[in-house]
């Protein structure tokens, strides 16, 4: 396998892996049968299964399969900054007819659904985030007993089939350096893997489309198909925990530039909004998926395997909710940390600032006294008797002032004590009041008894 194939799962080689061509016995079997439309932007997929384990590249006709054939007609949105009418234009120009406005509605529209629309199953797990986001999530299908037609926001990895060894984990990896046996340069055997293949891998918790196990029903193609979209939100969930742990040891490491512009850029408040747009979308799946198994139990068609494969994916989707909120937790503790560094470089700024407050408030003061347009002020050569007494006014004035200020600044205080000693003078009668009444009544008590009785 040369690098180019190995290249395809990352980069613009993802959006493509699910076009690859069929093997030598699907061309055998159906020779140009299959090719991929592109109805504007919007990227189509058929496969037909025999219902024993093969699958086959077909015409995209929305024909239902015979027998045990079944068929899969896959649509894939464009992620764009696009209205909702938009993608509805696109679902019309490629499914109708045969269906009808109402099966389109129901695979597009915003929110959690699911339902019989015209006879069929539908369920959708539509996100209304804006489409161009990395955190909104559409998937929908529609199906019956021979035929699925699913509708996806985007490229759904590992949603596709590939031809059995074509799957990039099957091969002998070796890095890009030669090793050195005894001083002889010698070349590995096997594909090179590159340094941001691999960190794409190390992203992924699944295998590759050449991995997939073929359905032989369509039960087992409904669980593939919510299978995948479980494993999407766990590889995103992937990749913000490993974000969020390179940037926690950038914390660590940087400064104060760094500290900076992490809340300029407003990182964390809108790491922590994507965080509840996929929190929305987890909810979605969990009111979605137990509705699904409950309507595909009583199917005669839905085996009770498949059944169970769908309250397990529930299961996983209930502790895929816990873990985002662990992260959305050390989202908030981090942003916390970071206000409180600001709130730390406004102290100290504060505290230089008050420091030369303080250096220059007995200058501004001295320029302020002898700076006076009065008569009488020291050290100026001011004799005329008739001006001596000026400044001294001026003085006085402003002593008074400062006793005026003084009192409003200390006024609450002495309120305070005022009432407080008011309280207790108070409450010092009212104990003696009630001192002396029970003294009187005891002592009536013990005049009562010597008579011989006591009154109640």
């Amino acid at each position: 396998m040369e690098l180019a194939d190995e290249l395809q799962i990352n980069g613009e080689g993802e959006g493509e892996e699910m076009d690859r061509e069929p093997s030598a016995e699907a061309s055998r079997r159906e020779p140009h049968l299959y090719r991929n439309h592109f109805g504007g932007m919007v990227r189509k997929k058929a496969y037909i299964f025999d219902g024993h384990g093969e699958f086959y590249n077909k015409e995209w006709d929305l024909t239902e399969g015979r027998g045990n054939e079944f068929c899969w007609y896959h649509v894939e949105l464009p992620k764009g900054n696009q209205k909702l009418s938009q993608s509805a234009e696109h679902l019309i120009g490629v499914l109708c007819p045969p269906l009808k406005l109402q099966d389109i509605l129901s695979l597009v529209s915003n929110g959690p659904f699911c339902g019989h629309v015209d006879g069929a199953l539908v369920f959708r797990v539509n996100s209304p985030g804006p489409p161009a986001s990395d955190f909104t999530f559409r998937i929908a299908a529609r199906i019956t007993e021979h035929s699925v037609i699913t509708v996806s926001l985007g490229r759904v990895p590992r949603l596709g089939f590939s031809p059995v060894g074509e799957s990039l984990l099957s091969e002998i990896p070796r890095v890009e350096s030669p090793s050195y046996v005894r001083g002889e340069q010698k070349e590995r055997s096997g594909i090179v893997i590159r340094e941001h293949v691999l960190e794409f891998l190390l992203t992924m918790n699944h295998s590759e489309e050449a991995d997939n196990p073929v359905p032989k029903s369509v039960s087992n193609l409904v669980v593939h198909i919510i299978d995948t979209h479980v494993d999407h939100l766990q590889d995103v969930v992937t990749k913000l925990e490993i974000e969020l742990d390179s940037v926690e040891l950038e914390m660590d490491k940087g400064g104060f530039a760094l500290k900076k512009q992490m809340l300029d850029d407003r990182r964390f408040p809108k790491m922590h909004l994507n965080l509840q747009r996929l929190l929305q979308v987890i909810a979605h799946g969990e009111q979605v998926f137990p509705r699904v198994k409950e309507k595909c139990s009583s199917k005669h068609w839905f085996s009770s395997e498949d059944v169970n494969s769908l309250e397990e994916l529930t299961g996983r989707l209930r502790r895929l909710k816990d873990n985002v909120g662990f992260i959305a937790n050390r989202v908030t503790a981090i942003q916390a940390g970071l206000d409180s560094w600001q709130a730390e470089q406004i102290n100290k700024k504060l505290y230089y600032l008050s420091f030369l407050s303080i250096v220059f408030l007995p200058l501004s003061i001295i320029t302020g006294v002898f700076g006076m347009n009065v008569g009488g002020v020291p050290w100026t050569g001011q004799n005329d008797p008739t001006l001596k007494n000026g400044f001294r006014n001026v003085m006085l004035l402003c002593i008074v002032m400062l006793l005026l200020a003084l009192l409003c600044f200390s006024f609450p205080a002495l309120y305070t004590r005022i009432v407080t000693w008011q309280r207790r003078r108070v409450l010092r009668r009212s104990w003696s009041l009630n001192r002396k009444s029970f003294l009187s009544r005891t002592h009536g008590i013990g005049v009562q008894e010597r008579r011989g009785y006591l009154r109640l």
